[in-house]
């Protein structure tokens, strides 16, 4: 891995709030790939003394770099580049999800808990939420109704190491994952990684979805891995989605 060099960072800067302005300098030679993933940044105290100003300010640049997933702390590596987008419109996911009608609204949908199984984690829950052998996972079904008709299944698998005290019970889920892990655990979501591809509905699918006849439907199939500001996979879900009314829309700003 390399290091930033002075001549990087060390320009004049201007006058406007400095933690910002050291966060934003960071932050643009990231975006441009100047920094690219699995740089590491120089310490704390170097970068201090290269941009002039205290160290104070440059711990006030890194906890914005960090609450906005760019960069990650790492034991005896240091401050390294994540690679990841920032943040930006994540927070978004603390209230809704992106599924819409075909001309483009977003649909107002209300949560049911349908099943709520604790066990053993498969070999690849194991690998994707980079869990200890022998650890246990909270596999959550629940659906998503619009106008009290069933729309879209979230399939759900959470680690339960990392949730003292998760619920024992369905009535006792929440009904917005993302805010509960913040406000009960302090973890926060800082990048969501998806794949989304379509098949014809099972037999489940069929009867959460309460889909009549015989006739193929195809679904919209999406599968996610939440990650923590430390870059932690926090959470695996698998949505499915009827698509006869409905879009899922992904937006970029």
């Amino acid at each position: 891995m390399s290091r930033a060099s002075e001549k990087d960072v060390g320009q004049a800067l201007t006058a406007s709030p400095l933690h910002e302005q050291v966060t934003a300098r960071i932050a643009a030679r990231i975006a441009d790939g100047r920094w690219p993933e699995g740089f590491v940044l120089p310490p704390e105290a170097e970068l201090a003394r290269q941009l002039g100003v205290s160290y104070g300010t440059i711990r006030r640049s890194m906890q914005a770099l960090t609450q906005d997933g760019l960069v990650i702390r790492r034991r005896k590596t240091g401050t390294v580049v994540t690679g990841r987008a920032p943040r930006h419109t994540l927070d978004r996911w603390y209230n809704f999800y992106r599924l819409h009608a075909l001309d483009g609204s977003l649909i107002n949908t209300e949560t049911r808990n349908v099943s709520l199984i604790k066990e053993h984690a498969s070999d690849a829950e194991v690998e994707q939420l980079r869990l200890p052998e022998g650890a246990y996972v909270a596999r959550i079904t629940r659906l998503r109704l619009y106008k009290n008709q069933p729309v879209m299944i979230d399939y759900i698998v959470l680690p339960i190491h990392r949730l003292d005290g998760f619920p024992e019970t369905l009535e006792n889920l929440p009904p917005l994952l993302y805010k509960w892990l913040l406000e009960t655990y302090g973890l926060r979501l800082g990048a969501l990684r998806e794949q989304v591809t379509a098949r014809i509905a099972t037999e489940r699918d069929r009867a959460l979805l309460e889909l009549e006849g015989d006739d193929p439907v195809a679904l919209l199939h999406i599968n996610e891995v939440g990650y923590d500001l430390q870059n932690e996979p926090l959470v695996m879900m698998r949505h499915v989605a009827l698509t006869e009314e409905h879009c899922y829309v992904n937006e970029v700003r």
